[in-house]
Parts: C-alpha cells; sequence; structure tokens
C-alpha cells in the first residue's frame, strides 16, 4: 500500500459511508510522517473536488485520551468549508457511527506561525472565540485504530457546528469555561478548558508549532477547534444534543431519524 492507494480507501469509505479495517492491519509499518501525507492527500483531493480550507482541528489533546492512545502529544487535520454546518442544520446522513464533542473554538484575526510559540502569543492572534461541536466520524471498524491510522483519517473529522455569537478571547478565563454535555435531555458529560492542554490556547499554539515542522502556518480568518473538551458521545439517528456553555452560549445539534419502513 502506498499514499495515494491508502487516500483512495479513506474516500471511498466516507462516501460510501461503510467502515473498514484500519490501515494498520494490512500496512504495520506506517509511520505518523506518512500518516500526514495521507491526511495532506486527501485534504488536496477535496479541494480538487471544489471544498476550501477553512482552519485545523486538533485531536488527542486530553491527557486521559493520550493515555488511552499511548501517546504524549495531541494531533492536528484539516478542516473544509464542506463540514461545517449552517446554524440550525441537522447532522446530515451519510454519517457510519457519529460522535459528538463539545469544543472551545478560535477563529483568527492574523496569521500565526511557529516554531517556538507560546500560549500567551496564540491567543493574541484570535480574533474571537465560539463555542462549537465536532462531529467525528472514523472510517474504521468500531473506531478501533492505532495512532497512524486516526492520523491519516483526518482525525476522523466529519462535521462542526459554531455558536451564534463570538466573544474576545481577553474577555474570559477560557481555562474555567465550563461546558454541560445533554442528549435528549440527559446530562451526559461535563468539563472546562482546562481539559484541553491545561487551557485552549496551549493547544492553539500547539497547532501553530506542529504546522511549522512541515513549513505551514494558521491563516488569518481560519477556525481551530481546539480539542474535544469531554469524551465523545454517540449521537443515535433521531437524537438532540445540547452543548451549554457558560459564557460562549450553546450549540443544538440533532440526528435526523431514520425513515420508517
Amino acid at each position: 500500500m502506498n499514499v495515494a492507494e491508502a487516500a483512495d480507501l479513506l474516500l471511498e469509505a466516507e462516501a460510501a459511508a461503510k467502515d473498514r479495517e484500519p490501515l494498520t492491519d494490512d500496512w504495520p509499518e506506517l509511520d505518523l510522517a506518512t500518516a500526514y501525507a495521507i491526511q495532506d492527500e486527501t485534504l488536496g483531493r477535496r479541494l480538487a473536488r471544489g471544498e476550501r480550507l477553512v482552519g485545523l482541528k486538533l485531536g488527542l489533546t486530553s491527557v486521559a485520551k493520550q493515555r488511552t492512545m499511548g501517546i504524549d502529544r495531541p494531533l492536528v487535520a484539516w478542516l473544509t468549508d464542506a463540514m461545517l454546518l449552517a446554524p440550525g442544520a441537522p447532522i446530515g446522513t451519510g454519517l457510519i457511527h457519529p460522535r459528538a464533542e463539545p469544543e472551545i473554538v478560535f477563529v483568527l484575526g492574523k496569521r500565526l506561525e511557529g516554531p517556538g510559540v507560546t500560549a500567551a502569543e496564540a491567543l493574541g492572534s484570535v480574533a474571537a472565540v465560539y463555542c462549537g461541536v465536532e462531529i467525528i466520524d472514523s472510517r474504521f471498524a468500531d473506531f478501533r485504530f492505532k495512532l497512524p491510522d486516526v492520523v491519516a483519517d483526518n482525525a476522523s473529522a466529519a462535521r462542526f457546528a459554531l455558536g451564534p455569537v463570538g466573544v474576545d478571547p481577553m474577555s474570559l478565563d477560557l481555562s474555567l469555561e465550563a461546558c454541560l454535555l445533554q442528549v435528549d435531555g440527559d446530562v451526559v458529560d461535563s468539563a472546562t478548558g482546562a481539559a484541553v492542554q491545561g487551557h485552549p490556547a496551549q493547544a492553539l499554539a500547539f497547532g501553530a508549532n506542529t504546522l511549522a515542522e512541515r513549513g505551514l502556518a494558521l491563516e488569518a480568518g481560519w477556525t481551530v477547534l481546539t480539542g474535544g473538551m469531554t469524551d465523545a458521545v454517540p449521537l443515535p439517528p433521531g437524537s438532540t444534543l445540547v452543548a451549554e456553555f457558560t459564557h460562549l452560549g450553546s450549540v443544538v445539534l440533532r440526528s435526523e431519524a431514520l425513515p420508517q419502513p
């Protein structure tokens, strides 16, 4: 297997909404550098079919998730405009096994280029902070994968939604910003911004410094999802998810019910 073939397999699984076995089952020597090359190849194909690059997402930003995966650093992946949900829109069909994560989201006011970016410098590049929810949808069966698999799979990116109001990031202590996550009226999890690398700005700095290793930067106007504050929760057909934040507002997402036979 090579980079182009792996990109074919992942995009075919996404288009068919049909999961598959991890790449590493057949390509056990797949490493992170090659996995990022696969991620970039799939991005190139998305852009070629008319999608527009709008930002970056961070994954595995919580220490607990890193321990589960046996790693000591987060990962990054791409966001395109096709992934952004309009306000009030359902998450849509054609997903395999969607799960939702509440996130603190930055929109950049100026370019942020590493290496050596600090959290304070990163926060200074932010025009506004929003609440958000990311819908992840791994193309691998049962969410079974190794780290190179999930990097190649663009960190399971599928959809994302933002809250209605952007806030000055300097007006809040984002490490204390809390979120209550409900599915069909039942509270399923809660967390604060401290779950994201201690402070979401640390995740933003990591994103800039990690891209710098590949000669890239975070661009003005980009949206950056800083990573799930809670564990990802399943979003079965017909369910409604509410992510309510202390100061940033809330996001409501609906998963469409299956058609009746």
